[in-house]
C-alpha cells in the first residue's frame, strides 16, 4: 500500500519548461549512471537473456511485412500515384515526387489515427497519465493484441523505410540523418517490445507521426500548385498554412510534449515505479538521440522561416527545403554521366540516392 501510494503521488511538474525538463531528466540519468556499479557487457547480456522476450516467429512477421510494404509501395506507385500524376498533368519534376509523399501521407494518417484510438478511446490512457505507462510493469508479460498489431505495423514499416531511403526516395540534405532516425526508431520499437515497454512506445509514435502527416500533405500541395499548365492559388494557400502548422506542431509535439510526457517519465518516473528496471540507460540514450535529431530538424525549420520573413524565399516550394544543393546536383549529374559512359550507351538515366535506376520502358 505504501509503494502504491508513493506511485500515485508522483506527478509530472507541468510548471517546468522544455529546458528544465531536459536538464532534470539528464541530471537524473547521469546520476544513475554514476551510481551504477554493474553496468558492463556481462551484466547487459544477462539482463537481455533474463528479460527480453522476442521469438524468431515474431521477427519473421516483421521481415515479411517489411517486404510487403516495399512491394505495396512499388505497386501503388506504378498503378495509382504515377497515373494520377499524369492525369492531373503535373510537371515531370513534381510528378516524380508525388508517389513518395502520397505513400507516406497515407501511411502516417492511418498509423497516427490508430495511435490516437489506442490513447484516447481505449483503456490505454497514457497520454493523460504518462506515469501509468510503467505502473505494474512485469518482465515478459503478454502484450495486448491491439498494441502488438501497432508494433508489427510500425516496426516493419521503419525497416522498409530504411531500405526506401537508400534505394527508392529522392536523396536530400538530411537523408543520412533520416537513415539514422529510421535505425534508431526501429531499434526502439524492437527492444521496447521485447522488454515490454510498449506502453511508452505508443506515446513515442503518437508524438512523431502527426508531423509527418502535415509535412507530406503540404508537400503534395506544393507539387499540385502548377498543373495542367496553370497556377492554382488554392494549393498555394494550403501550402502556406501547412508550413505554419508543421512548424508549430513540430515544436509542440516533439520538443514540448515529447520531453514532458516521455523523456521525463523514462528518466525519472520509471525508476520510482520500478527501481531495477532493465536496460534503463540503453533506452534513454536512444530517446535522447531521437530528441537531438528533432532539434537538428527544427533548426532547418527555423532557418526556412527566417528566409521567408527576410524575403530570401518569395514562395514556399518545400516545407523543409531538404532537396540537394546545386553543387550536389552537378556532382550527381557528372557521376551519372561517368557511370553511364562506362556501363551503357544511354547517359540520361535518372539518379536516386547516387544509384542508377533502370529507365522505365
Amino acid at each position: 500500500m505504501e509503494q502504491e501510494h508513493k506511485i500515485q503521488s508522483i506527478q509530472i511538474p507541468s510548471s517546468l519548461g522544455y529546458m528544465d525538463l531536459l536538464i532534470k531528466s539528464g541530471e537524473r540519468f547521469l546520476g544513475e549512471l554514476k551510481e551504477c556499479k554493474d553496468c558492463g557487457l556481462t551484466s547487459s547480456w544477462n539482463t537481455l537473456q533474463a528479460h527480453a522476450k522476442f521469438t524468431w516467429m515474431e521477427m519473421l512477421y516483421v521481415v515479411v511485412c517489411a517486404l510487403a510494404w516495399t512491394g505495396l509501395r512499388r505497386a501503388t506507385t506504378k498503378w495509382i500515384f504515377q497515373p494520377f500524376g499524369k492525369w492531373c498533368r503535373l510537371r515531370p519534376k513534381e510528378a516524380e515526387k508525388v508517389p513518395e509523399s502520397a505513400w507516406k501521407f497515407l501511411f502516417y494518417c492511418a498509423s497516427w489515427s490508430y495511435c490516437s484510438y489506442l490513447l484516447f478511446f481505449t483503456k490505454h490512457n497514457f497520454f493523460h497519465d504518462p506515469l501509468s505507462a510503467f505502473r505494474g510493469w512485469t518482465s515478459g508479460a503478454d502484450v495486448p493484441k491491439e498494441i502488438a498489431l501497432l508494433y508489427l505495423v510500425q516496426g516493419s514499416f521503419y525497416a522498409h523505410s530504411t531500405y526506401a531511403t537508400l534505394y527508392m526516395d529522392a536523396w536530400r540534405k538530411d537523408s543520412v540523418v533520416m537513415i539514422l532516425h529510421h535505425l534508431v526508431t526501429f531499434t526502439l520499437i524492437l527492444f521496447s517490445y521485447a522488454f515490454r515497454y510498449h506502453n511508452i512506445g505508443i506515446l513515442v509514435l503518437f508524438h512523431h507521426d502527426v508531423n509527418d502527416i502535415v509535412l507530406e500533405f503540404s508537400k503534395l500541395n506544393v507539387y499540385f500548385k502548377t498543373r495542367g499548365g496553370t497556377y492554382h492559388r488554392v494549393n498555394s494557400i494550403i501550402t502556406d498554412i501547412g508550413s505554419v502548422l508543421f512548424s508549430v506542431s513540430w515544436f509542440w509535439f516533439r520538443l514540448y510534449w515529447f520531453p514532458m510526457k516521455v523523456l521525463y517519465v523514462t528518466c525519472c518516473s520509471s525508476l520510482e515505479s520500478n527501481p531495477d528496471i532493465p536496460f534503463y540507460f540503453f533506452f534513454n540514450v536512444l530517446l535522447f538521440a531521437l530528441t537531438l535529431m528533432n532539434i537538428y530538424w527544427f533548426l532547418y525549420i527555423v532557418m526556412f522561416v527566417m528566409k521567408v520573413l527576410t524575403g530570401q524565399v518569395k514562395e514556399v516550394n518545400d516545407v523543409r527545403e531538404y532537396d540537394i544543393s546545386e553543387n550536389q546536383k552537378a556532382k550527381v549529374s557528372n557521376d551519372s554521366k561517368t557511370f553511364s559512359l562506362k556501363n551503357t550507351s544511354d547517359n540520361k538515366q535518372p539518379m536516386v540516392n547516387g544509384f542508377v535506376k533502370k529507365k522505365r520502358v
